[in-house]
């Protein structure tokens, strides 16, 4: 029983301490490209398909929020809004990334060939039939400041600012650490028990620790309103406590689950009840409840169709903006990839 909630504990701080440096690295790519990330959209159909689907398979929201936002100022169409719907898996995606890269990859590219191809077919068929609401415009959370490449001009000399400085780059070194001495690695004794193997791959620890050492470079020479507002707020307040709390609640009751029941042979039993669930969880506009399809999936209790449907249908936060300007096309694209989902999934399970 310890050895279950302590190997929950090893896996929660692993994973969000490697979801929350993807984040922080995101988040800076984000602001640096503010304002250049899109051109003339509007006058091709494809290109709207390919470019919003590109941007819902980029990690978190941010992208699903460009492009609910182009399509509520009439940039974009119907088409690419579902692209970029079936595309984003949300802060899902961090999740699948660190907990296994190669398979979070592969899931990642059918997700994009779907997007592009569901969205060149709609928009073939599709009309628009009525004029959508526009006030996204806080879609973007990109500041006055950020705009004006504030975040250039460093230590601006409020000490709130320099404290959270010092914590967060306190916490990354740590992180850092942790991973190259081999105190976050999972124990032989549970992996010969058949316990979770969330992480396996040595050379992650190494490439991580060169990107954390690229947040602490961030964190030494970004303004005090970048690492407020952006790192601090939005990335450590925002996403970091749902994060743990979501994926140490997941791991341990998996694993107890795991522990003292068969559970994969109840899996295997009741496959096509598990996908219906997975889609029924997707619908929920809001990351977090689809965690546990990705650790269940990580784990080896869930095969692949299972995943692909629940994030087939799920897209995070994205769509909770799109909701209170046109819950028409929410309810819409919702119902279209509940179809998608269904029929790629069971397809996948008849072909093995």
């Amino acid at each position: 029983m310890f050895e279950v909630l302590l190997e929950a504990l090893r896996s929660s701080v692993l994973v969000t301490g490697l979801v929350v440096i993807m984040m922080m690295l995101i988040e800076t790519f984000n602001v640096e490209n503010s304002g250049r990330l899109f051109g003339s959209l509007k006058k091709s159909g494809p290109l709207q398909v390919i470019v919003s689907a590109l941007l819902g398979t980029l990690p978190g929201c941010m992208g699903g929020f460009a492009v609910v936002s182009l399509y509520t100022h009439r940039l974009v169409g119907f088409g690419a809004l579902l692209a970029m719907m079936i595309a984003t898996a949300g802060d899902e995606s961090f999740l699948m990334l660190a907990m296994f890269p190669g398979k979070a990859s592969m899931l990642l590219l059918v997700l994009f060939v779907i997007a592009v191809a569901v969205g060149l077919v709609t928009d073939r068929f599709h009309k628009e039939d009525r004029p959508i609401p526009t006030r996204l415009e806080d879609s973007f959370e990109i500041h006055d400041e950020c705009l004006e490449h504030e975040h250039n001009h460093i230590h601006e000399g409020h000490g709130t600012v320099l404290w959270k400085r010092i914590v967060m780059f306190a916490g990354i070194a740590l992180f850092i650490a942790a991973l190259l001495t081999g105190l976050l690695e999972e124990g032989e004794e549970a992996a010969e028990e058949g316990g979770f193997n969330l992480l396996s791959e040595e050379w992650m620890y190494w490439v991580f620790s060169g990107l954390s050492v690229t947040v602490l470079a961030v964190l030494l020479f970004a303004s005090d309103h970048f690492v407020d507002e952006h790192l601090w707020e939005h990335v450590l307040c925002k996403h970091l406590p749902s994060i743990f709390a979501w994926t140490f609640g997941m791991v341990l009751a998996l694993g107890l689950l795991f522990h003292f029941v068969d559970i994969s042979q109840w899996m295997n039993d009741n496959t096509a009840l598990m996908i219906l669930l997975a889609v029924l969880v997707g619908l929920v506009p809001e990351s977090g409840p689809h965690l546990i399809f990705v650790t269940m999936f990580a784990s080896g209790l869930i095969p692949f169709p299972l995943l692909l449907a629940n994030s087939i249908v799920q897209d995070g936060h994205a769509s909770l903006p799109l909701i209170a300007d046109s819950k028409r096309s929410f309810v819409r694209a919702k119902a279209v990839k509940v179809v998608i989902a269904l029929a790629v999934s069971f397809a996948w399970l008849l072909v093995g």
